[in-house]
C-alpha cells in the first residue's frame, strides 16, 4: 500500500511545552481516519501538521509523498482540502455561500478578480446539495447558523478535488438534523473508493461515520492506540485516553460511550 500520510518519530514543542511527544503513525490508501482524545489531548497540531500548515520540531512527516521542509508548501497546499474553525475565520462573512466554496478552485477564501466557468458553479452548487445546505447558496455566510456554515465549510474543502481530506470537529455545533446528514454524507463519500484518503477529528465517538475504518486515540500528545476501527473502539483503550471508566457499544458502524 502507498503512505498518503506519514509521520516518523514526530514531537512539537512550543517554548519548554511539549505539545506532541514521539508520534510515529501512517494513513495508507484506501483508509478513513478519526482521531479522538480530550481537549488537550494534541489533535489541532496534528491536524495542522497533517495539512502542512505547521513544522514538526523534530522528526519527520511526508504529506502526499511530500516531505514538510523540502517541498514547495503552497502547492502542496492545494491538494489537501481542509475544513477548521481557524480557515473559517479567514472568510468574509458578506461571502455568498456558493462563493464560499467556489473559491476554494482557487485556494482563496473570498472573491477577487478570478473567473469562474459553469462547471465551477455547478460543482459547487452540487456539492453545497450533498451537505444539505443547497438552498442556502445566495445567503451571505455571516447570516447562516453555526451550524449551516460548518456545512458549508465541508462542500468547501472538496472544491479542489483534494487527494487528502482533513476535517476538525465537521460536527461541532450541529444540531441532531444537521449532525446526522453530515454523517450520511461523509459515510457515502467514505464507501467511494475515488473519494480523497480522510482525516477526521471529534470530541465524540457519536460522531464517527459508519464506512470510516481505522481510529488514533490521543492522550498528552502521546498515542494511545492506533489501528482499525474495532480494535481501537475498546472500553479499555478509550477509557485509557479518556482518564475514565467508559462503557462503548456498536451498532451498524456507529458508537457510543458512556460514563460507568
Amino acid at each position: 500500500m502507498t503512505s498518503v500520510l506519514t509521520f516518523t518519530n514526530v514531537s512539537v514543542r512550543r517554548s519548554a511545552k511539549s505539545i506532541l511527544s514521539h508520534i510515529t503513525w501512517a494513513v495508507e490508501e484506501g483508509e478513513r481516519w478519526v482521531i479522538l482524545g480530550p481537549n488537550g489531548a494534541g489533535k489541532t497540531t496534528v491536524v495542522q501538521l497533517a495539512a502542512a500548515r505547521m513544522y514538526p520540531s523534530s522528526g519527520t512527516v511526508d504529506v502526499l509523498g511530500e516531505r514538510l521542509g523540502r517541498v514547495d508548501i503552497a502547492e502542496l497546499r492545494t491538494r489537501v482540502g481542509l475544513a477548521s474553525s481557524a480557515l473559517a475565520d479567514r472568510i468574509n462573512p458578506s461571502e455568498r455561500a456558493l462563493d464560499v466554496v467556489r473559491t476554494a478552485a482557487w485556494g482563496m477564501t473570498g472573491r477577487w478578480r478570478e473567473e469562474y466557468e459553469d462547471f465551477d458553479t455547478e460543482r459547487a452548487q452540487a456539492l453545497l446539495e450533498m451537505f444539505g445546505v443547497g438552498e442556502f447558496a445566495a445567503r451571505r455566510f455571516g447570516t447562516l447558523s453555526s451550524g449551516e456554515r460548518k456545512r458549508v465549510q465541508v462542500a468547501r474543502s472538496l472544491m479542489s478535488d483534494p487527494e487528502l481530506l482533513i476535517l476538525d470537529e465537521p460536527a461541532s455545533g450541529l444540531d441532531l438534523g444537521g449532525r446526522e446528514t453530515l454523517l450520511r454524507a461523509l459515510s457515502e463519500l467514505a464507501r467511494d473508493p475515488m473519494a480523497p484518503i480522510t482525516v477526521l477529528v471529534t470530541h465524540h465517538v457519536e460522531e464517527i461515520p459508519p464506512a470510516f475504518t481505522h481510529g488514533l486515540l490521543l492522550r498528552d500528545g502521546a498515542v494511545v492506540a492506533a489501528g482499525p476501527l474495532p480494535e481501537v473502539m475498546t472500553a479499555a483503550r478509550l477509557s485509557e485516553a479518556f482518564g475514565l471508566p467508559l462503557a462503548v457499544t456498536a451498532d451498524s458502524g456507529r458508537y457510543t460511550a458512556r460514563a460507568v
